[in-house]
């Protein structure tokens, strides 16, 4: 196996796919209210398409899967791709991101599949501030497919939390409390993904974020749970779990982007903030062989750009986040 680097010389080994462009909730950063038009069913790429690229990209160097969507367990019979993916040799992180609304019905099943960990989102701990976040009334749902999941052992499981300004950022200590007890918490910037651009009103920065956890005490500076991500980490006075921090606006890491994204409907993207993108699907259904796959993965990973243009209010044009993945 040989390792990957774009024309920046940052290695490449993590591969972000997105299994559907559907989800069963619709937060407000990530999807319109009247939602978005869904790929075509036909235009979506099969289980075994996905495993032929990923298959192709462990070859490249690629060591790190992780499977989302929009909402990736609401796509039929998922475990049957964490098992085929799970055979993979090479693949050391498996993993899946998920809103947890599905995840106590298939816990096990994607553990005994071969599936690693998960990470969630949820941006609320509070009913009804989860029902104005996300336009469901889910939260129970949630909660017992955090507790399934940490039973099965799909661990180090990690929380995912989007911060807004008068929207859920009086739950910050809340969440940060949860990991005295073994909870993974990671505070997010809200990203400009449905404001062409330019920064919410509810962005909040997260030196803001931090300050609001002053009151619980020092945080000392730790080790990431694991995982290949960008997030820094802290850990309260007597935690078990993390409390971590992730800044793609404020102080962007874009300079240590190991990563490509792969869309539902075949197209592999260099930066999750750029119209770039390379079409593998026509490929994949013409008969085309590995190597040509490689040959377009390589032009993907060439085609990576320095960084994100958010402070110049240039983001993706044809993609909301649900339809990335993040």
């Amino acid at each position: 196996m040989s390792g990957i680097s774009d024309s920046f010389q940052r290695p490449v080994n993590y591969l972000r796919i997105s299994v559907t462009d559907r989800c069963n909730l619709r937060c407000t950063y990530c999807m319109p209210i009247e939602g978005v038009k869904w790929v075509a069913h036909e235009d979506i790429l099969s289980y075994e398409e996905i495993t032929a690229i990923v298959q192709a990209a462990v070859e490249m160097g690629i060591s790190k899967v992780r499977v989302s969507g929009g909402e990736p367990l609401v796509r039929l019979d998922l475990p049957k791709l964490i098992g085929m993916l799970a055979q993979v040799e090479g693949i050391d992180d498996l993993s899946l991101t998920t809103n947890a609304v599905l995840l106590k019905k298939h816990a096990l099943e994607l553990k005994e599949a071969g599936l690693h960990r998960v990470n969630i989102s949820l941006d609320s701990l509070r009913r009804g501030t989860f029902k104005k976040i996300t336009r469901r009334d889910k939260l129970p749902q949630v909660l017992e497919g955090i507790e399934e999941a940490r039973r099965v052992g799909l661990e180090p499981l990690k929380i995912n939390v989007v911060v807004m300004r008068g929207i859920n950022d009086h739950e910050i200590a809340d969440f940060a409390l949860r990991s005295i007890d073994g909870w993974h918490v990671r505070f997010i910037e809200l990203m400009p993904f449905t404001n062409g651009g330019k920064l919410q009103p509810e962005f909040m920065p997260v030196q803001e974020m931090l300050e609001c956890l002053e009151a619980l005490g020092d945080l000392e500076p730790c080790g990431a749970p694991l995982g290949n991500g960008p997030a820094r980490y802290y850990r309260l006075p007597g935690g078990i779990g993390t409390v971590g921090f992730i800044t793609p606006v404020s102080e962007h890491f874009c300079f240590q982007c190991n990563r490509l994204r792969l869309s539902a409907d075949g197209k592999l993207l260099p930066c999750l903030l750029s119209d770039k993108e390379i079409d593998l699907r026509p490929s994949l259904r013409t008969g085309a062989g590995e190597s040509k796959i490689r040959d377009l993965i390589m032009e993907a990973v060439a085609s990576k750009p320095a960084g994100h243009r958010i402070e110049s209010g240039i983001i993706s044009q044809k993609r909301l986040m649900t339809q990335v993945g993040g």
